[in-house]
């Protein structure tokens, strides 16, 4: 049996959810999340000023809408604002939030630079393209801005990621498909880690009155309900970070969920290129789950297709029915499957509506709770659910509390590519805090500007509001970040004390817990740490001598661990440590928490600071 893939990372934007987090709030709270098109997203479009019927004749005025498709932190990402205008809006959110994933995942550029790291991202959309080609701005920006294969590539050369790098086009099973090609990547030794995801932004709408036909007249995606009537398009971008479970485990990492097995196949000639196919569908979940060597009978929940299309749902529950209700399901004491779909919270993301399902699950698991399925009043008359182990949850459903959990998620392609991704829920392992808690705990933030290091303490003094977070798990989390040249530190031993440093610096309001500067790495380069306070008469030897099994930072923070030296000593190390590191000094924070084998919580990400890049209204205007 191969060794199950955690994944460690969730980085996501779906309509009206910036995050995992609030993308797990919204499903919690049975959240839909359609809505009619923003003003802002029609002065995008070349048809802006088209009126609402002219919009709803190509039934395009409904749908799942990101906020700021146009906006991208092209400084932080070292992108000259003059070629970002020139970069797929796809490929510039895709930076963002592998960014957010990785940190996510506590994963720092210096860690994974140079690594076998693969990339593998499910992307379709084309439209900006289009819309460039129209202007008279061409850049040599633009053929690498706007080929989808670039959208792997780009990431991989950010990040300075050595392993396979590719972008997958599967139609709606791309980003599903992808997750299954970073899992062979891993299982095979190509890579050490992996970045999988989708994405699916609507940059130029192009739905012609033809491709409408499929679309809901209700505008919502009523999945296994007699009034469905088809889907809703949506908007959306995911990026999960996949590891191999012994790694995530030797390395204390954070584990929503973990990935046993999957498979990819093709509907064949079957009844024609568009149209689903049974048989296929029904052996795609059998070697699924074979894979992943989990009887079905074991299965808690599957995330399905489910676009809200009657014979195309009804054809989908009958192969499930097929396998699920095979053999050994047969035994009435068998565990009653749960069955819905994301499509119902947010629409059919598309080519990313595969990782927006994953997503949806592993994040289920990791809350043991299923989020309701919406839209379903009446069930359809095409799907048999008396004679079916399943059931649609309608309510937030709590998962059993005491054992193992499975699920399985489901994407089809439009023409015949179909995925199917088993995981089960993260093994249960300790999450000890030091036996011997420190004194004094440092938080440490950092930014490229100083007004996104103030906007990063502003988020987590909001955050810290959140009643069990625990200090030691927010700093130990904070130190495996990457560390950039504006810096703040903060000394505190409670939450309430980080609170009120936060607001200190907020307000700029003097501190002596609080430490911020700019950092001028060049200036300390050569210079270790210990040489320096050496310098300024701090018995770095003496304190070494007595106790030499312990870092400097240690030293600095462990006072009750020393209790023969005098505080006042150990508080003047630390000031001293937390000044040159605001400054530029390099230090090595790890040791601090690295006994207490702390997996990381999730943190507020980085607070890009984004403008708007999209081709300009004047060239907009000449294809009308």
């Amino acid at each position: 049996m191969r060794e199950p893939i955690a994944i460690i990372g969730i980085g996501c934007r779906f309509p009206q959810a910036n995050g995992a987090e609030a993308f797990w709030r919204l499903l919690r709270d049975g959240v839909d999340a359609i809505a009619t098109m923003p003003s802002d997203r029609r002065q995008l479009y070349p048809f802006s000023n088209f009126d609402d019927t002219a919009l709803d004749e190509i039934n395009a005025n409904w749908g799942g809408f990101l906020d700021g498709v146009d906006q991208f932190d092209a400084e932080f990402f070292d992108i000259a604002p003059s070629d970002a205008s020139a970069i797929d809006p796809q490929q510039r959110l895709l930076l963002e939030v592998s960014w957010e994933a990785l940190e996510d995942a506590a994963l720092t550029l210096e860690q994974i630079a140079g690594s076998q790291t693969g990339v593998f991202i499910g992307v379709a959309a084309n439209g900006y393209a289009d819309l460039l080609q129209t202007g008279d701005d061409q850049t040599a920006y633009i053929a690498s801005g706007t080929s989808n294969a670039i959208a792997a590539n780009r990431i991989s050369h950010y990040f300075d990621l050595q392993g396979a790098s590719l972008a997958i086009n599967t139609t709606c099973s791309s980003s599903l498909v992808a997750v299954d090609l970073a899992c062979q990547s891993l299982w095979s030794g190509q890579s050490s880690l992996a970045l999988a995801g989708g994405v699916n932004i609507f940059a130029n709408l192009g739905i012609s009155p033809e491709s409408s036909e499929l679309l809901s007249k209700k505008h919502r995606c009523q999945s296994f309900a007699a009034t469905a009537d088809g889907y809703v398009r949506s908007e959306g971008v995911g990026i999960v970070v996949l590891k191999p479970l012994s790694e995530a485990l030797k390395n204390s990492d954070r584990i929503y969920a973990t990935i046993r097995g999957s498979a990819v196949n093709h509907n064949g000639r079957g009844n024609g290129l568009t149209a689903p196919n049974l048989q296929a569908q029904e052996s795609l979940l059998r070697r699924a789950y074979e894979n992943a060597a989990i009887r079905p009978h074991q299965v808690h929940y599957l995330e399905a297709h489910g676009t809200g299309t009657l014979m195309g749902d009804a054809l989908e529950m009958k192969a499930i029915e097929r396998v699920f209700n095979s053999n050994s399901l047969a035994d009435s004491s068998k565990q009653q499957c749960q069955i819905g779909t994301v499509k119902t919270n947010i629409g059919h993301t598309e080519t990313a509506s595969g990782i927006a399902g994953l997503i949806k699950v592993a994040l289920a698991l990791h809350h043991r709770q299923i989020p309701a399925h919406l839209h379903l009043e009446q069930p359809s008359p095409y799907i048999e659910f008396a004679k079916l182990s399943l059931q649609v949850p309608t309510v937030l459903t709590p998962f059993p509390l005491d054992e193992p959990l499975y699920a399985g998620v489901s994407a089809f392609g439009m023409g015949g590519t179909n995925a199917h991704v088993v995981l089960g829920s993260a093994v249960s392992i300790p999450n000890p805090i030091a036996s011997k808690d420190l004194a004094n705990h440092v938080l440490i933030l950092s930014a490229k500007t100083e007004q996104a290091l103030r906007q990063m303490a502003v988020n987590y003094h909001d955050f810290l509001q959140e009643p069990e977070v625990a200090i030691a798990q927010v700093c130990a989390t904070a130190i495996r970040r990457s560390q950039f040249n504006y810096r703040l530190a903060i000394v505190a031993n409670a939450i309430g004390d980080l609170q009120q440093n936060l607001s200190a610096y907020i307000c700029d309001r003097p501190s002596s817990q609080v430490f911020s500067g700019k950092a001028n790495p060049k200036k300390y380069k050569k210079q270790p740490l210990q040489s320096i306070l050496s310098a300024q008469e701090i018995p770095i030897s003496a304190l070494n001598q007595k106790h030499p099994e312990y870092t400097l930072e240690q030293i600095a923070f462990e006072f009750s661990s020393l209790p023969e030296l005098e505080p006042n000593t150990h508080q003047l190390l630390r000031d001293q440590i937390l000044q040159l590191w605001v400054h530029g000094v390099k230090v090595d924070w790890s040791s601090l928490y690295a006994s207490s084998h702390l997996a990381p919580i999730s943190l507020p990400s980085y607070p890009f600071e984004r403008q708007s890049f999209w081709v300009q209204q004047t060239n907009l205007n000449e294809i009308k």
